[in-house]
């Protein structure tokens, strides 16, 4: 069953700004208590590359719906990124069979923590093919739900280049998946969230994976499956199938039967924030803990990024590479210093939090590069639960749109400015639709570097 969203939604950049709309009478309020104990518990699965602190705002807005915490998890895959190869080991790499290990895993986990019998699991991108895998392997027993969100469920591409890939639709992974007549596991209940031609990761040319004019095979309903509930979700983009408040309704109303009280996220009077610091051996990213790192939160002046006062927070990471908690109000914005072993000092300017999170994870910024020599500093303007979308999105960087940003379908998260040394000290606005962060700018002759990172 296919039902079109693209007459409701043509334009993530439509939308209002969840928490922005928020009037201060809010914080007086509290959270409506849970409604039945029919919803089961969800466990959150992250994609390719990623980790689970990208379900940060989806985990608010259920805590904002009265779901409890503690029913709720989200995994991070200890190597997140894919094998060029399934079949062959690859360091700091995973492959379908040790992302099905760790899944299994978490849902033991979640169902002892909860008591229940069956959880939903809702995952983003290469997150559904664990849990379809999970699922078609002898879990179905234990999943009540599965919402597959931009899952290249046909493939990233269907040729007979690199069979081994499990982003092959012609690969033995995929097909394992989606042969017979069904493409769904009889007593789970599934849910496919796609986009309407934005997905970069669903498109039938090849310029978006570096082989431009070359047909893929796929076309922007690969994510769909046959048997389950297929949605399509207008302009949102590849991530924003996952992170996207119009996304979240969809998730909560197929998982909980009924529609959300509310959408935007309900503040907390305290606010702890805690996290784990990971690295990036041999280049490739991973959510392995990094131990020896210090963490020196600042409330910082909303309007210029300037510090107030001293740090709120300090700490050092041991082995399990966790910093915090910290106690920070829901109304300051925040300014982050990661000192990372063998990593650049990089100071992460931050909206402020409206509620507490355990995986607010920081990774150092990648090196400074041959195309940083020139550069007195250098200021990075980063969306992790989405991408820039031009002309659909309001993106400036320091007044102007960013030159490499590409037009189109959505493909670039992260956005840089490379300023002189006499720059060294002014701030940087970072403004993504209704969501305006303030950056100060660091000397790259200090091996330092500055990130807005946008929280929605």
């Amino acid at each position: 069953m296919k039902l079109s969203r693209r007459t409701i939604l043509q334009g993530a950049g439509s939308l209002p700004f969840a928490v922005a709309s928020l009037r201060i009478e809010a914080l007086a309020q509290t959270a409506p208590a849970a409604q039945g104990s029919e919803v089961p518990p969800i466990l959150f699965v992250h994609g390719n590359g990623d980790y689970d602190a990208l379900w940060m705002t989806a985990l608010w807005r259920m805590e904002s719906n009265g779901i409890a915490r503690e029913r709720m998890l989200a995994i991070n895959f200890t190597d997140p990124n894919a094998r060029s190869d399934d079949k062959v080991e690859q360091a700091n790499r995973s492959s379908t069979e040790d992302q099905r290990r760790e899944l299994t895993a978490a849902i033991t986990e979640l169902k002892r923590r909860s008591g229940a019998p069956r959880v939903a699991l809702v995952g983003s991108s290469r997150g559904g093919y664990a849990i379809r895998n999970v699922i078609r392997n002898g879990g179905a027993a234990d999943v009540s739900h599965a919402v597959l969100c931009g899952t290249p469920n046909h493939g990233v591409f269907a040729t007979d280049d690199t069979p081994g890939s499990e982003f092959n639709g012609r690969g033995a992974f995929l097909r394992g998946l989606n042969e017979g007549e069904s493409e769904v596991t009889p007593g789970v209940a599934f849910l496919t969230l796609r986009s309407d031609g934005m997905d970069k990761y669903a498109q039938p040319d090849g310029r978006f994976i570096g082989k431009p004019g070359v047909p893929t095979g796929v076309t922007a309903e690969g994510p769909e499956l046959k048997g389950a509930t297929n949605l399509v979700l207008g302009a949102l983009d590849h991530r924003e199938v996952a992170f996207h408040p119009r996304a979240f309704r969809e998730i909560y109303k197929f998982i909980a039967g009924r529609e959300p009280a509310r959408i935007a996220i309900m503040p907390e009077q305290n606010v702890r924030l805690s996290g784990l610091v990971t690295g990036t051996p041999g280049g490739v990213s991973t959510n392995r803990p990094v131990a020896g790192a210090t963490v020196d939160i600042f409330r910082v002046e909303p309007e210029t990024g300037e510090r107030k006062g001293g740090a709120v927070h300090s700490s050092k990471t041991g082995a399990d590479g966790r910093w915090g908690p910290a106690e920070v109000d829901a109304a300051s914005s925040l300014e982050f210093v990661l000192t990372s072993p063998d990593a650049p000092i990089t100071h992460f300017y931050r909206s402020p939090f409206p509620r507490s999170s355990d995986v607010v994870h920081l990774r150092a910024a990648r090196p400074l590069g041959p195309a940083d020599k020139d550069a007195g500093a250098v200021v990075i303007m980063s969306r992790p639960r989405g991408y820039f979308g031009l002309p659909r999105d309001v993106v400036l960087f320091d007044g102007r749109e960013p030159a490499d940003v590409k037009p189109g379908v959505p493909t670039d998260a992260t956005a840089t400015l490379r300023l002189s040394a006499a720059e060294i000290g002014r701030n940087v606005v970072a403004q993504f639709n209704e969501e305006r962060i303030v950056a100060r700018v660091w000397p790259a002759s200090e091996n330092r570097i500055a990130i807005a990172e946008l929280t929605y």
